[in-house]
């Protein structure tokens, strides 16, 4: 067999396999999509890290929110200036937390939030922080701590 032989039966195999089991309409463009949007997911949730225009982190934005999560427990936190130029920190967890603690340099500061997961920091001075949370569920305890964020 020649090389013009084996092309004609290959051929001829493709026509009858086109004409026996055709590739369904569309499979094309869902295997893209389905390759394109592979871990869209994590990319995602890395790039709502930080909500908002980034240049609030460390501008002179009134307000800025920010969220953080484990894959198990998350944390979002609302800042705004207070009259005195210090911040208010709002802040929503969503399980059962024993402790919120937010910490600047050697200054911390401890709440308990509510049932709803709801806690307030007011008067907190601008300035590097930190927010880590102590979550239980029976037994087992777990941590969660931010990376420090201008505030």
């Amino acid at each position: 067999m020649t090389e013009h032989d084996d092309a004609e039966v290959f051929a001829r195999l493709r026509s009858l396999w086109r004409a026996v089991d055709p590739v369904p309409a569309g499979l094309i463009d869902r295997m893209v999509a389905a390759v394109a949007s592979d871990d869209l997911s994590h990319e995602y949730a890395l790039l709502t890290l930080v909500e908002g225009p980034l240049g609030a982190v460390r501008g002179d934005a009134d307000a800025l929110t920010l969220q953080f999560s484990d894959g198990t427990t998350s944390i979002l936190l609302h800042v705004t200036t207070t009259g005195s130029g210090r911040r208010r920190v709002d802040g929503w967890v969503d399980t059962a937390t024993a402790e919120i603690v937010l910490t600047q340099g050697e200054r911390s500061i401890s709440k308990s939030p509510a049932e709803t997961g709801r806690f307030v920091f007011d008067e907190v001075p601008p300035g590097l922080t930190r927010v880590r949370l102590t979550a239980g569920d029976g037994d087992e305890t777990r941590t969660l701590a931010t990376p420090q964020f201008e505030l």
